[in-house]
């Protein structure tokens, strides 16, 4: 639900920096009427951000699959943008156009971006679990041969052994993204680089 009403506040959002843009510009044409309406649209804004505060709150506080936490740009976006518009009503409040058409921009542009990123497909909780272990590929079991080398090859290397205590690839790798090494017959004839 609070990834509903972000959505909600973020699109209400974009629509009011888009439509002051076009009151900043009928001012700016010689429609000076446009001026009030772009002084009412710039408080509405500033509502709707300080409403979606709490919003991105709750979309932070998660309550995704195991208590994962949610993404923490709605947040962060939102406190930046409220900052924005307040340096942005206080530049047009003293006629700084200059600063206000750009600052005006940059807004308008995070509102986008914002809106952007609400309405992005939430990745699966699957996906950004953290994998439990895979057993490595089935081996043979190794002769006394074999286990010397399998010693020396030290901790963290990939030695085929099944105790991948990797990422989770499924490579036998030992998540160091290399090759297990062969045991089995015919292993010697194999050259493995360290």
């Amino acid at each position: 639900m609070p990834r509903l009403l972000l959505r909600a506040t973020a699109t209400a959002s974009a629509v009011l920096g888009l439509a002051q843009t076009v009151l900043a510009g009928s001012f700016l044409n010689g429609h000076y009427e446009a001026l009030r309406a772009h002084e009412l649209a710039a408080m509405a804004l500033g509502g709707l951000l300080i409403a979606q505060l709490p919003v991105a709150a709750l979309v932070r506080r998660g309550g995704g699959a195991g208590g994962a936490r949610g993404p923490w740009w709605p947040l962060g976006a939102t406190v930046l943008l409220l900052a924005a518009l307040g340096a942005q009503m206080g530049t047009g409040y003293e006629r700084a156009v200059g600063v206000h058409v750009t600052l005006g921009v940059l807004l308008v542009s995070g509102l986008l971006f914002g809106l952007v990123g609400a309405w992005r497909p939430v990745a699966a909780p699957w996906a950004t679990s953290v994998a439990e272990p895979v057993a490595g590929p089935a081996t043979a079991p190794s002769t006394g041969a074999d286990a010397g080398s399998d010693a020396a090859s030290g901790p963290g290397s990939a030695s085929g052994s099944g105790s991948d205590s990797g990422s989770g690839s499924g490579t036998g790798d030992g998540g160091s993204g290399r090759l297990p090494r062969p045991t089995g017959a015919g292993a010697d004839a194999v050259e493995v680089a360290p």
